[in-house]
């Protein structure tokens, strides 16, 4: 029998999201049961790993991910290698399962983005929205016997969309409530909020990038410190807020720019590192710190007063990703969106640190329903779509 036919017959799937985010720290890979496709999708973590990359690794990326830095020689070379730490990922996550990959019956992988221009460029007298993921999915199902979805992002942009963020339509399957206007901030390396106005549908769902979650402490870590992060938001707490560096930093036009939309870090990256490290010449390392990691919730909070707050008053917030562990950035939260309730996703029984991984297991089960993932309203697409390129092994 055709393995889609298969996978399509079953009720129960046994699927693995995989998930290397902007900061490229390290691979998230969940094991999850999943019942059920559609809004009625039910699931169950059954085990999670945060699989390291290679030492040195994540610089090579970084670099390569620079305008002018990278080949096309070394862009196809990480694409396959890649997958190939990818198809690791899901060894060691079964094995932490102690389940045998032939009862695994999914893969769902973001990929690691390099490149993500959402606003359309014009080449040859044709508008063109692009992104780049890499970690093929063709080669993590070969790898693995496993059927791999992948590369979800190209089939919203096609459609006008910005490709991202896709998380909103786990967080409606996931976090929507009959009694609470809810919103769920994921703070990896760049910041994501949704709101789920109570009673909502799909189509009531409102999100979008808000801009740098950890991507610029963790950068400025790593050239004051030789750390790769924060651990704990330490330094952060430490130092004093910079004023003048906090107002200049707000002055990136994104800032002001409405929803839909998405960021990466082709905006946070290195120029505006450098800009913030050239403003701040003479300060204190802590005191740098404490700014940059201020600057995310701010943000945050600044987006959702412009752009959510009027029409969607939130009752809880609900944290995930790195930045839950930052006791600086979870504090100010704390403050800005008072009187809100601010919590992590743990609270509700979702891994804060999985729900990223477990978000892309169950868009590879919509795909296989041929059911679409994307949500039009928070990207722009003009219409739902399916998502993702189906691999068999």
């Amino acid at each position: 029998m055709h393995p889609l036919i298969q996978l399509l017959k079953k009720k129960n799937k046994l699927a693995i999201g995989l998930m290397s985010g902007t900061s490229v720290d390290s691979i998230d890979a969940v094991l999850v049961e999943i019942a059920g496709a559609g809004i009625s999708t039910r699931f169950r973590q059954r085990a999670f790993i945060a699989h390291p990359f290679p030492k040195g690794f994540r610089e090579f990326v970084l670099h390569n991910s620079l305008p002018g830095s990278g080949n096309v020689e070394t862009i196809s070379t990480l694409n396959v290698l890649l997958a190939q730490f990818f198809a690791d990922a899901v060894h060691a996550v079964a094995r932490k399962a102690r389940i045998p990959l032939s009862k695994i019956d999914l893969i769902g992988s973001h990929g690691q983005t390099v490149h993500h221009l959402p606003s359309p460029q014009n080449f040859f007298g044709t508008d063109v929205r692009s992104t780049l993921q890499l970690g093929d999915p063709s080669t993590i199902a070969k790898l693995t016997g496993i059927v791999t979805v992948g590369d979800f992002r190209p089939a919203d942009m096609a459609l006008g969309g910005q490709g991202a963020p896709l998380v909103p339509y786990f967080d409606f399957i996931a976090f929507r409530s009959a009694t609470k206007h809810r919103a769920l901030l994921n703070i990896g390396g760049i910041a994501n909020l949704t709101v789920l106005p109570k009673n909502c549908t799909v189509n009531d769902v409102r999100a979008f990038d808000t801009g740098p979650g950890n991507m610029l402490v963790d950068a400025l870590m790593k050239k004051l410190y030789k750390k790769d992060f924060d651990r704990g938001g330490s330094a952060a707490l430490d130092g004093e807020i910079l004023p003048e560096l906090i107002t200049t930093m707000f002055s990136e036009p994104y800032f002001a720019q409405k929803p839909p939309k998405s960021t990466g870090r082709e905006l946070f990256g290195e120029q505006f590192i450098a800009k913030i490290l050239n403003l701040s010449r003479g300060a204190r390392s802590q005191d740098i710190i404490a700014t940059a990691t201020e600057f995310t919730p701010l943000s945050v909070y600044q987006q959702y007063v412009r752009f959510l707050q009027r029409k969607f008053p939130i009752d809880e917030l609900v944290v995930s990703g790195g930045g839950a562990h930052n006791m600086f950035m979870m504090e100010a939260l704390g403050r800005y969106f008072s009187p809100a309730r601010v919590t992590t996703s743990n609270a509700l029984g979702i891994s804060s640190d999985a729900k990223e991984a477990i978000c892309f297991g169950l868009l590879a089960n919509e795909t296989i329903a041929g059911n679409p993932s994307n949500v039009p309203a928070v990207t722009g697409a003009s219409r739902p779509t399916v998502l993702g390129k189906i691999c068999l092994p």
